[in-house]
């Protein structure tokens, strides 16, 4: 991509509680005192935790619905195909009864079109809502599931449309490779995959390494929470060929200050770390 062209850069990572919040927030943050119009865009919809770091004034709400199957019982012939096609049990046909399940609907409308009395119509479901606002030169924008709720993906849609144009986006990814994941980082230019030299962090790094390669996206490293003696990442990396773009170590003050609700980049020294992740973001993604 050309330097005119917005970046966007989703920060993941196989399993949760390696510091990808910490490194997608502080590259909003480092992003942000450089000048550029950023959006920091929490798919994290689970348990979006950017807030507390960015601290923005969210002004605008939405409610974001599916659609699910509304029986009219009057019209209903009582074929059963539309529990035929349903592949999730989201709608049964017991004797003369209909019955719908919403949380376990799929919102894949196969039920509307198999009717042949037209007995089905759309309903709707709360899955969350989207808050926006600004972080000072920050655009803010991020999703809250409702409890509850099983499927995160059309929430984090939601969010990743909401998301402006023309500006860098810094994407929360939710931690693991399962679907909401894959909905989060679609179409992104980089996967910063953040990982700790742990055997459960390396072991997980493995499992989200094999999905941005199936999905064929760019992607790179950061290690979190370093120790001089552990090489452990450094080797690893190099046998998966991957690789890693910032060091982060395991620094008592970084931990106090996210206790705090603080940046790590506002800690003496930190600020140049970020900016040099910052850098080498842009040499991988810019041509």
């Amino acid at each position: 991509m050309r330097m005119s062209e917005p970046l966007t850069v989703a920060v993941a990572s196989g399993k949760g509680g390696t510091g990808k919040t910490t490194v997608a927030t502080n590259l909003a943050y480092v992003l942000e005192r450089q000048g550029r119009p950023v959006w920091y865009v929490d798919c994290d919809v689970e348990e979006p935790n950017g807030h507390l770091f960015l601290r923005p004034g969210l002004t605008e709400e939405k409610k974001v619905t599916v659609p699910v199957p509304k029986v009219d019982l009057n019209r209903c012939v009582h074929c059963g195909l539309c529990a035929e096609i349903c592949r999730y049990g989201a709608i049964a046909a017991v004797g003369d009864m209909i019955l719908t399940f919403p949380g376990m609907c799929h919102s894949c409308g196969g039920c509307f079109l198999a009717c042949p009395a037209e007995a089905i119509s759309e309903g709707e479901r709360l899955v969350g809502i989207v808050e926006k606002g600004r972080a000072g030169p920050v655009t803010f924008v991020h999703g809250r599931l409702r409890v509850g709720e099983a499927m995160s993906p059309p929430l984090i849609k939601a969010v990743r449309r909401a998301a402006g144009g023309g500006a860098v986006q810094v994407i929360d990814v939710p931690p693991g490779t399962s679907c909401p994941v894959i909905t989060a980082i679609r179409g992104v230019n980089l996967v910063v995959l953040v990982t700790e030299p742990t055997p459960f962090g390396l072991h997980d790094l493995g499992l989200a390494l094999d999905m941005v390669r199936e999905l064929g996206l760019p992607h790179a490293v950061v290690v979190n929470r370093t120790d001089e003696d552990n090489d452990s990442a450094r080797q690893f990396c190099r046998q998966r060929q991957v690789k890693i773009l910032a060091e982060i170590p395991d620094d008592r003050r970084v931990a106090e200050a996210y206790s705090r609700g603080e940046m790590a980049a506002s800690i003496s020294g930190y600020a140049e770390r970020f900016e040099a992740l910052l850098a080498a973001v842009k040499r991988m993604v810019v041509r």
